[in-house]
């Protein structure tokens, strides 16, 4: 939080608790100019108005909450000062995993009150057997079992669905995980080194300057998508086949792809009319035209090994039904 907001709440918080006992006081003191408890010479529908003082056991009570609201600042801590106990809810001005790891483990030495470290150190004591327990069968056994399925379900969409979407089913860039189309391989080892390492696609390169512009691009569409069955130019699917010798590296002299061939690269399969980023002919050319790139982080520092076997089994689990 910056010095400006620091400053803001401090004397907000502090202004209100003073105002408070301000307030108090003026509205214990007699400013009627008529005895306590005698008339004050209104009377209302047949009520008569009497100067009474406030209740004793109001005042006493908003006496001791204004007491504990400072209690509580010199405990806690307000704005930048944590207070008598030391107390903060987590580590501030985290910028890396790293950094965080880093703090954590020094406020553990130095017995600093961090309740976030706290609440993960709680929650690893009681669930760790848990996870070790899922940990110790096959991601096989795991995906047959509804109770490991439905943690596995959590973590997904706690923390991969803000890409592959709640349902799994991904969007544009990031892959569907429902079918049994993978870049990488869809065998529970794959799958769980893909979460566990991440991946950073070798990319493909731009090939528009290579094919010879414009046309050479639509040509090498045109075949591409003519793999799939698509109706396409023909005379242009067959000039484009002729080009399609550059890709055959990584996508295979037939265009199914690395996995088809063993190798993981990351190359699609072409032939299956299931398309990453989109499969119309100028998505497909876009493609073609300018490269393409993606990249998934790794979550073994973030998960551990437990958690991403859990979460493999989920995903394993999505393209078997």
């Amino acid at each position: 939080m910056s010095s400006f907001w620091t400053i803001w709440v401090s004397v907000l918080t502090l202004g209100t608790l003073i105002g408070c006992y301000l307030l108090l006081r003026m509205c214990l003191k007699n400013f009627a100019g008529v005895p306590e408890g005698e008339s004050m010479g209104h009377t209302f529908d047949g009520i008569e108005e009497l100067n009474n003082p406030l209740p004793k056991w109001w005042s006493n009570f908003f006496l001791l909450t204004i007491i504990w609201g400072f209690g509580y600042i010199a405990v806690y801590g307000l704005g930048g000062w944590n207070g008598l106990s030391g107390w903060q809810s987590s580590n501030q001005g985290i910028l890396n995993l790293a950094e965080s790891k880093e703090k954590s483990a020094l406020a553990k030495e130095t017995g600093m009150l961090v309740q976030y470290d706290r609440e993960v150190s709680a929650a690893d004591e009681k669930y760790g057997p848990i996870f070790e327990a899922y940990a110790a069968q096959s991601i096989e056994a795991l995906a047959g079992n509804e109770e490991a399925l439905k943690v596995g379900q959590r973590l997904f969409l706690q923390n991969c669905s803000q890409c592959h979407g709640s349902d799994a089913r991904g969007t544009t860039g990031f892959p569907n995980l429902t079918d049994k189309d993978w870049l990488y391989g869809g065998s529970p080892e794959m799958i769980k080194a893909s979460i566990m390492d991440g991946r950073k696609a070798n990319g493909m390169m731009a090939w528009s300057a290579a094919l010879g512009g414009e046309q050479g691009v639509k040509e090498v569409a045109a075949f591409v998508l003519s793999l799939s069955g698509r109706e396409v130019d023909a005379t242009a699917a067959e000039a484009g086949k002729v080009k399609f010798a550059m890709c055959a590296a990584c996508h295979g002299a037939e265009g199914k792809g690395s996995v088809e061939m063993g190798i993981p690269l990351g190359a699609p399969n072409l032939t299956d009319n299931v398309w990453l980023y989109g499969g119309s002919q100028r998505a497909v050319e876009t493609s073609i035209a300018n490269g393409r790139a993606g990249v998934m982080p790794a979550w073994d520092k973030i998960l551990g090994e437990q958690k991403v076997h859990v979460i493999s089994a989920y995903v394993y689990s999505l393209s078997q039904k």
